[in-house]
């Protein structure tokens, strides 16, 4: 079964462009979970421009309460600063259940590519190694057109892979997903041959998910931050978390 993990950096930004606390994360976090969310995800950027440390702070504490997975999103080898005590600090201090290693800069607007599983194999053997040992599931974003070089994540130590869904939401938009699926189907079939599990995210929404999901198989978390938050200005957070559980549900 698919599991829902809403990513929650689009109301930390909402939040951040005004000051103070309104929108509030944690409330916002559980309304998803009351709505039937199975997890949280967050990307503490270091420039603090989503979800910051006390965000990060507070749902790890909500999430265990509840009993869901938290899923901490960042790149492993970003400067620490003012603010930010870098990825595996953090991970350190509120032990996430799931890791989730994304190659980003902060000149990047969002997450935009996978790693390279060749040419970052060195550096990220490291990383996964020591959260690994704090308890922490691990995936590494990834491309689709990675091909045999997704072996390489399980290689390192990896649990899983997390595929950057993009170019499959580009490509439903354009009319032409028959070869964008394709393309996302072998590469779950790769991974899964390798021994790692598959997730997805990244412009997933409830236009493209369900088609998604029929095409690639045994997904076992989506995680869906920009599109169901743009939603739920329209249609209420706790409806559109309600419609993307019953998408993943099939």
């Amino acid at each position: 079964m698919t599991r829902l993990s809403v990513n929650l950096n689009k109301v930390a930004l909402l939040r951040n462009s005004r000051g103070g606390n309104d929108p509030d994360v944690l409330r916002a976090a559980i309304s998803c979970l009351d709505a039937g969310a199975d997890g949280i995800t967050v990307h503490p950027r270091p420039d603090a421009r989503h979800a910051r440390t006390h965000d990060v702070l507070a749902l790890a504490k909500l999430c265990r309460a509840r009993g869901v997975e938290f899923n901490l999103e960042g790149n492993p080898f970003a400067a620490p600063r003012a603010g930010y005590p870098g990825f595996l600090a953090l991970c350190e201090r509120v032990q996430p259940d799931q890791a989730t290693l994304v190659p980003d800069g902060d000149d990047q607007l969002t997450s935009d590519h996978g790693f390279d599983f060749i040419a970052d194999a060195a550096r990220l053997r490291e990383p996964v190694a020591a959260l690994k040992q704090m308890g922490c599931r691990v995936s590494l974003f990834a491309d689709a057109d990675s091909g045999p070089a997704l072996a390489r994540a399980a290689e390192l130590g990896a649990d899983r892979i997390e595929l950057y869904t993009g170019p499959w939401a580009e490509a439903h938009a354009g009319g032409d997903a028959e070869a964008s699926l394709a393309l996302f189907a072998e590469a779950a079939r790769r991974a899964q041959e390798a021994g790692l599990g598959v997730n997805a995210g990244h412009d997933l929404d409830q236009a493209n998910l369900g088609a998604f999901l029929a095409g690639v198989p045994n997904v076992l978390e989506v995680s869906i931050g920009h599109a169901l938050i743009g939603e739920a200005l329209y249609d209420g957070l706790a409806p559109t978390v309600a419609r993307y559980v019953q998408i993943v549900r099939g």
